[in-house]
């Protein structure tokens, strides 16, 4: 008898341990700020950067420097997202939370990859019932969580809250209206019982940036800070916009002016204040935009406001007078540095100007500036004046100019790291330049943009190689001693975003589909691993029942994945990452991980269909490329309608072949395929449309006889 009372005992103890390791579902626990700023916590992952520090550093060490090549699957999950990975997934009291394509978002247990539940906004059903124009951006980078609740962020504009226990729907409010060519890709920031978030869509028509505070229980606005100023006949929302309005020139509000904050933003508790980077001109072209000069505040700024009433504080511009693309949306990481003997509470910020800044945020001082990729816009930043030196002629006066960084920056939205250990930032570097073009049609002050239409303020924007001897790497910045410690060059440009950790190691993924870990302190790799697709989306790690895992989404993503379809150094279809040929999944690793992974299938280039009977119209197809790039088609086919990964390559679709128009235009006026991320062109004409056709027939013609699918 005693016998099986013990046996029964050690099968309760059994079950009662399985069950505790085991979350049938997820937790109501209710985070707060103190949680959020905890950075001792190794067991959850809790905010976009892990804190509110933004640092995406781990303090776990399991995973250091000599074991780190151990490192092997622990679970995986298949996801049924088609495209973009990019986003930051949060871990709490042991379930993962991400957002995928449509701001579909789906909990999982973070020991097994078992999935608890999905959330679906319903976005192509928004945008058709409110008959909105939209061009797609599928992906989105991360989600947020406050008190019980999850916040998340839909492209066509409405911030929603979510049960974090079930996923069921709280709140959702509407950030912008239908109609407005705007869009939100970033994650929503959860802090002091608000979430903040922004917008993007600078390019697209006339727009004037802004962010927004609401209240996380209600949804209801708290505060609005407008980025750049309006007419100034209508009068000034408060002394920051009056301040702002000196420094344009000419009828700046008729377009806007831009300024859309889309990424990056902090909360730092200690000075009560949101810190976030705001967006470039719209258009760029300062010529159109502000035809006298000036430095068009806030345009490509850090800025401080204060966290409960949105009350301006100080800010940074780093491309005064931006004429070149140059916004400030990347990481504000929040460090506890010793400069000259002296303690200071600093913000790390490296956009994409090329230039990495140290500040003071309790009063937004510039404590160094100095260039981690090469940048000739900029000759220095004076830290005596507070500003840029710009170069002469670096706005091209004379109608074209080769400049570096390219306007897709020398760091851009991959995510930056800091280890506060070493003193070390840790940035995904691009290094590209681009000629500048605006000698011609449409760039004469008091062009006014079309809402919904990609307008420039440009004739020409060609990509180039700036003087570095690499397409990109991977740095590692010392921000006291304002240099560079190392770095390792890499193929290609686009290296996803990083995690450091107390083990002294840093994690990357590159486009090419290998996952590394590199030694932080000398940038010498240790790890590789292949995880059979393109990654773009940063790492996170957390410890679950004593082991510390490491987990990523796998998939490449963002518009630059799309826009260079192409072979070669800059091609994402180079690796052979077709649309809807590979599996997007969660990824997770350990020391002692066991899982059996299923192989991705072989890289697969486009085929471009030859159509005998449709014979091309050279001027229609030349008028098709200009309507292909102005309604943004490039955005997901791809440059020259060569596809990347984030949308079916147009060359082999038999919907633009001879006898196929009016599936073609059900499809693409009509809305026929809105659920799949495929936006309608109501307003397009019988005449674009079939120029569309003759300029795709085109480049799939031209493909076939240069060679195949390139």
């Amino acid at each position: 008898m005693k016998s099986k009372q013990s046996n029964l005992r050690v099968h309760l103890i059994m079950a009662a341990s399985l069950f505790a390791i085991t979350p049938l579902h997820a937790s109501d626990r209710v985070i707060t700020d103190k949680e959020l700023s905890d950075e001792s916590n190794t067991a959850d992952w809790l905010a976009y950067g892990r804190t509110h520090s933004e640092q995406r550093f781990s303090p776990l060490k399991d995973i250091n420097v000599d074991n780190v090549s151990q490192l092997k699957p622990e679970w995986y999950a298949p996801l049924p997202d088609r495209s973009d990975m990019v986003g930051t997934p949060l871990v709490v009291d042991g379930v993962m939370y991400y957002v995928g394509e449509m701001s579909r978002t789906r909990a999982f247990d973070a020991r097994s990859g078992k999935m608890l539940w999905e959330y679906d906004p319903q976005v192509s059903k928004e945008i058709l019932d409110n008959n909105m124009k939209k061009v797609f951006w599928k992906h989105n980078r991360g989600l947020s969580t406050y008190g019980d609740k999850l916040f998340i962020a839909t492209w066509d504009g409405r911030l929603i809250a979510i049960n974090r226990k079930d996923g069921k729907e709280v709140w959702q409010t509407r950030t912008f209206d239908h109609d407005q060519p705007l869009n939100i890709t970033g994650h929503p920031k959860a802090f002091d019982g608000k979430v903040f978030v922004g917008n993007g869509g600078t390019e697209l028509g006339p727009m004037r940036g802004y962010v927004t505070a609401y209240d996380a229980e209600t949804g209801k606005q708290v505060w609005r800070f407008y980025i750049v100023p309006g007419n100034p006949a209508d009068g000034f929302e408060d002394a920051a916009q009056e301040m702002a309005a000196k420094t344009w020139s000419g009828r700046w509000w008729e377009n806007g002016g831009g300024g859309n904050a889309w990424h990056g933003w902090t909360y730092d508790a200690k000075y009560n204040q949101l810190i976030f980077g705001t967006g470039n001109g719209g258009p760029w072209n300062i010529k159109v935009r502000s035809p006298e000069g000036g430095d068009n505040l806030f345009l490509c700024s850090v800025v401080a406001v204060d966290a409960d009433t949105g009350e301006y504080k100080w800010h940074v511009q780093t491309a005064p007078g931006d004429t070149w693309d140059y916004n400030s949306n990347m990481d504000i990481v929040l460090a506890d540095l010793k400069i000259d003997g002296k303690d200071v509470d600093a913000v790390l910020h490296a956009p994409k100007n090329g230039f990495f800044y140290t500040i003071d945020r309790s009063n937004g001082k510039v404590l160094s500036a100095e260039k981690f990729a090469d940048a000739n816009w900029s000759t220095k930043y004076d830290l005596k004046e507070q500003r840029h030196i710009v170069a002469e002629g670096a706005r091209y006066p004379d109608g074209e100019k080769n400049i570096y960084p390219s306007a897709f920056g020398a760091h851009s939205w991959h995510a930056m790291s800091y280890n506060p250990e070493l003193n070390l930032a840790f940035i995904p570097t691009n290094h590209l330049g681009n000629t500048f073009k605006d000698n011609g049609k449409d760039t004469k002050p008091g062009h006014k943009m079309a809402s919904h239409k990609l307008y420039l303020g440009l004739t020409g924007w060609e990509l180039t190689k700036d003087p570095h001897e690499s397409r990109g790497s991977l740095q590692a910045w010392d921000p006291v001693k304002n240099e560079r410690v190392w770095q390792v060059n890499q193929k290609s440009p686009w290296g996803g975003g990083t995690l450091t950790t107390a083990g002294n190691l840093v994690f990357q993924g590159q486009p090419d589909g290998l996952f590394k870990a590199y030694d932080a302190r000398t940038g010498d790799e240790l790890w590789s691993y292949d995880v059979g697709l393109g990654i773009s989306a940063p790492p996170i790690t957390y410890k679950l029942d004593g082991k510390q895992m490491v987990s990523l989404l796998v998939g490449p993503g963002g518009a630059l994945a799309s826009n260079f379809g192409g072979s070669g150094e800059l091609g994402f279809e180079s690796h052979g990452w077709k649309y809807g040929a590979h599996e997007r999944r969660i990824m997770t690793f350990s020391l002692d991980g066991k899982a059996v992974i299923p192989k991705q299938p072989a890289p697969q280039l486009a085929k471009p269909i030859i159509d005998e009977k449709f014979e091309v119209d050279a001027k229609k197809a030349e008028a098709g490329a200009g309507v292909f790039a102005e309604n943004l088609c490039v955005g997901c086919h791809g440059a020259g309608a060569v596809a990347g990964m984030k949308a079916p390559d147009l060359r082999e679709s038999p919907i633009l072949l001879t006898g196929s128009e009016k599936a073609f235009e059900s499809v693409v006026r009509g809305g026929a395929l809105l659920a799949n991320g495929m936006p309608k062109f109501p307003d397009l004409t019988d005449a674009e449309l079939e120029s569309i056709r003759h300029f795709v027939r085109r480049q799939a013609h031209d493909g076939v006889k240069s060679g195949g699918g390139h």
